[in-house]
């Protein structure tokens, strides 16, 4: 199971690291427009993306 975990720990940071390299430039404004999003907003997406990545698993598990 440990061998599994590693596995998806290390998709999500692929996954995770491709805009970074493909367009760091463009990362930056994202990332300036993010700091400008108020808390409450930043964890309702963060809330949405939880809630989406639960179902895809859920989804994938059965």
């Amino acid at each position: 199971k440990m061998d599994y975990f590693l596995c998806v720990i290390g998709m999500v940071m692929i996954i995770e690291g491709v805009p970074y390299f493909a367009a760091p430039n463009q990362m930056k404004g994202w990332m300036a427009k993010i700091m400008e999003m108020a808390p409450g907003s930043l964890r309702r997406f963060g809330l949405v993306m939880m809630l989406a990545g639960l179902a895809l698993v859920y989804m994938g598990r059965r």
